[in-house]
């Protein structure tokens, strides 16, 4: 096998780049004018920058006559705190994520690469998303609020703010906007592609308003734990019974700034959220009211949710004894069904709770008690649980053409014991 000369490829890679001069060739072979450009030429890290940019030079210093860039940029670009919206127009991804997630052709690009710019890059209301996230915050919220309602009516009020968080909270919606493709630029500016996602770690921004009050007792809350019932939640709080943090709360909360820890992950994860919402308020603002409760029921409501890890029962048997009251039920009595492995190691037991011969509930445990108590669960799960359809009536459907005459639905009176 013929051996390769590696000094030769080194000497025809300099030759091609122009200005370079070969590794192989002596410079007393070169010609004059080929002698004075290689003596010329220095490394990157030593060369000195001109004093006075010229006019194809950029507000970074960067000389875009050795390093050209990937798209023509608007001159003194880096000044802005966004990109303009006439970019986007000429951004890929942002033609790519229009084309990926369906969105109506009512939905203009200028619109979308707006919905990825976050408060905290562009302090701009007329720029920035905060607008487009707030009419799609309340869109989503109503969709997944009366899908609840209508979808699981004996739900308590507890588990329906835990399900409310868990289908339209800011990290069910981060995820939401990860699943889409959705990149955030390492920091904001107007050089940056209108189709990455733009928020600043330095400057958290402004919360989007949401319903509810600030509580004066906000701090005792925190400090000393006081007791937070429902019906104060109900009234108080927002839309997922969680109290509504103050500014000097949420200055308190703030640490460094370094990138890696829980509150630049918060920021992160609120910014992503937002995008979502925005981009809900979006497809609402050019398309209409019927394309963006699709959009909701397509990424949001579709989304797995197991609403019976969500239950925490204190005292089952006491809770099924008075829903049995209430109901004019039987009185729950728990029985053994069948058990193995009484004076082993591991036993189990399966125990079933009847009221009269109906079986409301079974379940299985290495003792009695665990079994009587996991049934009084399962049964007060398949109560709380109950679901007229999977594809339920809701209100916002009668608001169509030629939709059919609302007929109320059924709500349960309530839950039995507050937690």
């Amino acid at each position: 096998m013929k051996r390769l000369r590696v000094d030769r490829w080194t000497g025809q890679l300099l030759l091609a780049r122009p200005g370079a001069c070969s590794a192989s060739t002596p410079r007393a072979a070169l010609r004059p004018a080929a002698a004075a450009r290689c003596a010329a030429v220095r490394n990157q890290s030593t060369r000195a920058m001109p004093e006075i940019p010229t006019d194809e030079d950029y507000a970074d210093g960067t000389d875009h006559t050795r390093f050209p860039p990937l798209e023509k940029l608007p001159p003194r670009a880096t000044s802005l705190p966004s990109p303009p919206p006439e970019r986007a127009l000429q951004s890929a991804k942002l033609a790519a994520m229009h084309a990926r997630l369906s969105l109506p052709e009512k939905l203009p690009l200028q619109t979308l690469a707006r919905a990825l710019v976050d408060n905290s890059a562009d302090e701009n209301p007329l720029f920035n998303n905060t607008n487009l996230a707030f009419v799609g915050q309340s869109l989503i919220h109503y969709h997944v609020a009366e899908w609840l309602m209508c979808r699981y009516p004996r739900l308590p009020m507890e588990i329906l703010y835990a399900a409310m968080k868990g289908y339209a909270g800011p990290a069910a919606l981060h995820q939401v906007a990860r699943s889409w493709g959705l990149e955030h630029a390492a920091a904001p500016g107007g050089e940056v592609d209108p189709g990455l996602l733009q928020f600043s770690l330095h400057r958290p921004g402004s919360a989007i308003a949401t319903l509810g009050y600030k509580r004066a007792e906000a701090e005792g809350l925190q400090k000393y734990k006081w007791r937070h019932g429902i019906s104060s939640r109900v009234v108080f709080d927002d839309d997922f019974g969680q109290v509504v943090e103050t500014d000097k709360a949420a200055q308190l909360r703030r640490a460094d700034t370094e990138y890696g820890n829980e509150y630049t992950r918060s920021l992160a994860e609120r910014a992503y959220a937002n995008c979502a919402r925005a981009v809900v308020g979006a497809i609402y603002a050019h398309a209409g009211r019927e394309p963006a409760k699709a959009f909701v029921r397509s990424h949001v409501l579709s989304r797995a949710l197991d609403l019976s890890a969500l239950f925490s029962f204190k005292k089952p048997t006491r809770e099924l004894a008075l829903l049995c009251a209430r109901e004019d039920f039987e009185f729950p009595i728990a029985r053994l069904l069948s058990e193995t492995g009484r004076l082993s190691r591991t036993p189990v037991f399966v125990v079933g709770i009847f009221s009269g011969k109906d079986k409301l509930g079974e379940a299985a445990g290495p003792n009695l008690e665990l079994a009587r108590n996991k049934a009084a669960m399962n049964a007060l799960k398949s109560w709380y649980l109950y679901s007229p359809g999977e594809h339920v009536r809701v209100p916002s459907d009668t608001l169509a053409d030629d939709a059919q005459p609302w007929a109320p639905a059924y709500i349960d009176m309530g839950e039995i014991i507050g937690r």
